[in-house]
């Protein structure tokens, strides 16, 4: 259904975090080669170069250029593994029925999030919350959240949400109310963890199943009937 494209490099969220890592490893890294015994710097400094990968690799930024015709498919927004498709009732701006389509991201995920489909940005609006564990289904109305509604050019509705988890402590929300969504482009990042919701027509045909593990910006969801 589209060709794919692929390049690594470092996400903006984390390059800040990356550089001042570095140099805390090397401050506390020094010392202990000057003063301290071999073995006690070697295993300091194993562990700090394992602390800087993890953190390197958890901001990887994959960009990943998904070429579709079809206006209506909708793309994985995140990384991870579908844990809900079911209809709920969402009470935050629809207020009816939708499918609820989930995706859980554990710390080894990519933590950028896609826009799913192109279109207009109607609401960006972030709300704040507790941070229990994003597998809960409360997690979805009581945790720290953002919701991103987007409306596409046939006037179709979704909405997808940005959910904190026990670990990740920042959402951070690119789009704008009054912008427009575009194909592979990030609206997103949350780091360390969480899930993100998407809050569909009830008619939307899904290409997943629960359990499924998804690759943000490449799966295809499913497809919106217009």
């Amino acid at each position: 259904m589209g060709k794919k494209k692929r390049h690594h490099r470092i996400h903006r969220e984390g390059r800040g975090i990356i550089v001042t890592l570095t140099f805390l490893i090397f401050a506390v890294n020094v010392p202990i080669y000057l003063y301290m015994s071999n073995w006690i710097f070697a295993i300091t400094l194993l562990l700090s170069a394992a602390l800087l990968v993890f953190v390197t690799y958890f901001f990887r930024n994959p960009r990943r250029i998904l070429e579709v015709s079809d206006p209506n498919l909708l793309i994985a927004p995140a990384d991870g593994r579908v844990v809900v498709i079911e209809p709920t009732t969402e009470n935050e701006y629809f207020h009816d029925k939708r499918l609820q389509v989930s995706i859980f991201m554990t710390p080894f995920n990519v933590h950028a999030n896609w826009y799913p489909i192109e279109g207009k940005v109607l609401v960006s609006e972030h709300q704040d919350g507790y941070h229990k564990g994003a597998w809960l289904p409360k997690s979805s109305t009581e945790n720290e959240r953002s919701l991103v509604v987007i409306e596409t050019p046939s006037k179709v509705q979704i909405a997808v949400r940005q959910i904190a988890g026990a670990m990740a402590r920042r959402i951070v929300t690119y789009a704008k109310a009054g912008g427009h969504s575009h194909r592979n482009e990030h609206f997103g990042f949350i780091k360390f963890g969480s899930r993100v919701d998407m809050y569909l027509p009830l008619d939307t045909e899904i290409f997943v199943s629960v359990g499924e593990q998804v690759t943000g910006n490449e799966t295809i969801i499913g497809r919106i009937n217009s």
